[in-house]
């Protein structure tokens, strides 16, 4: 029997997968929609028939409690709870925000509002009203605050005076993490005199004096990082007590590491600890510390230009340094722009002087294939290519008990598999102390 044309109503049945959702549209007519006339009684058989039939899958109702996440196992709900706890204590309230082209937000928050004053020992207290750090001597500020090589400001558009650019974290940052404790730390405690735990190294260093601070231009490149879970980074340490469990160090400089930024992009990044990364300190502003006083730097974001390959070059100038009235370690960033300071009285053994610095390049060999890394340090080149092909650092000096900048004394260099990444160094009156550094990690002659 077939059913003729008709201006009645019919029923039409249609789903949206996105949301799963099925919904039933009475009010269709055959000339108004790709409808099927199917009489009254007809039509209630079938769609008790679909509701229950195993081909619509999307209609049990356990499978839209899941998708819609309504239902959650308890332990997945806590985590979520504990997540979300943690991000309202490190994002903080902000008056402005700023997207970013590599996909960032950055969040102009109150200065005194920062993640540093939720330190016990900072609870409760404000930035230093005080004049600007005695910077070392012999040290160049020509081109004083100009400069600014980072994505979020080539808008053109800035924070405010009275607050500093936090980069916000999201829920995806902290779950790529192997938990909320480990989030923003380095996992395990990492010896600079060993490669160790899978992390390796390629680094010149001085030691046997009293240091009070460093200073370097380092040339950035774009690496590849291999996974999620490893990192390669270029910076200097400033150090000081044993490679123990007191370890103090403060560092700096850029690094690629997809499971803290979720990308490959270079970044500028600080770090402190004072018990050799067991229990303090963090990146960047992922825990309290790091008390940042300008408006204009947010560390954590990404840097812009990159070097080329055979082409263009392009380093940024770090400098770390005691102040000699106040006893604090300053930060800056370029020519004579401060980024803020970390307390003395976050450490024990570098509230008074440093006993080793190193300058160069870290990558983790996680051996996820059961062979080395693809992880590149540096330009992912060998050091022997020199300028334009291998990652260089340069005008490496250190500051000392007179608060003067001077070259490197009794320098070496140290790599851990050279056959992987290698490093060397010279001096010339231009560069003064420099190294080139860098590998593309597993080749032919590292397995």
């Amino acid at each position: 029997m077939g059913f003729e044309k008709t201006e009645k109503p019919c029923f039409c049945f249609y789903f949206n997968y996105r949301t799963r959702q099925h919904r039933v549209n009475e009010q269709q007519t055959l000339d108004s929609s790709p409808c099927f006339k199917i009489p009254p009684i007809t039509s209630v058989f079938v769609f008790i028939l679909l509701l229950f039939s195993p081909v619509f899958p999307t209609i049990s109702a356990k499978k839209f409690r899941q998708d819609h996440q309504i239902f959650r196992p308890p332990e997945e709900s806590n985590k979520m709870k504990l997540v979300e706890a943690h991000l309202k204590k490190i994002n903080k309230p902000f008056l402005k925000s700023i997207q970013s082209p590599d996909g960032d937000t950055i969040d102009c928050v109150l200065t005194h509002h920062q993640p540093a004053f939720d330190h016990p020992k900072l609870n409760g207290t404000k930035p230093l009203k005080q004049d600007p750090p005695e910077r070392p001597n012999r040290h160049d500020q020509a081109g004083n605050g100009s400069e600014n090589y980072q994505l979020w400001s080539l808008s053109g558009d800035s924070c405010p005076e009275g607050t500093i650019p936090i980069r916000r974290t999201y829920k995806e940052d902290v779950l790529r993490a192997n938990s909320i404790r480990t989030f923003g730390r380095k996992i395990r405690p990492i010896r600079r005199d060993t490669s160790s735990y899978g992390h390796e190294h390629a680094v010149g260093y001085v030691s046997g004096n009293k240091y009070y601070g460093a200073k370097a231009s380092i040339n950035v490149w774009s690496p590849k990082v291999a996974n999620r879970y490893e990192f390669s980074l270029s910076q200097m340490w400033v150090i000081s007590g044993s490679f123990g469990n007191d370890l103090n160090t403060i560092e700096a400089g850029w690094q690629v590491s997809p499971e803290l930024y979720g990308d490959y992009y270079p970044r500028f990044f600080t770090y402190w600890t004072n018990d050799a990364y067991q229990t303090t300190g963090c990146y960047n502003l992922l825990c309290s510390g790091f008390i940042q006083t300008n408006n204009r730097i947010a560390i954590g974001a990404a840097i812009s230009p990159r070097s080329v390959y055979n082409g263009g070059q392009f380093d940024i100038s770090l400098m770390i340094w005691k102040d000699p009235k106040h006893g604090n370690w300053w930060l800056e960033f370029g020519s004579g722009t401060l980024v803020g300071y970390w307390p003395a009285s976050l450490f024990t053994h570098l509230r008074d002087h440093a006993s080793m610095v190193q300058f160069g390049g870290e990558v983790v060999n996680s051996r996820s294939s059961g062979s080395h890394t693809f992880t590149q340090m540096g330009s992912g080149h060998f050091s022997g290519l020199g300028f334009g092909k291998a990652a260089y650092f340069r005008n490496m000096q250190v500051v000392d008990w007179g608060n003067s900048l001077i070259p490197l004394s009794n320098f070496k260099i140290l790599a851990d598999h050279p056959n992987c990444y290698d490093i060397r160094g010279g001096t010339n009156r231009v560069w003064g102390n420099y190294i080139y550094y860098g590998g593309p990690g597993k080749n032919p002659r590292c397995p």
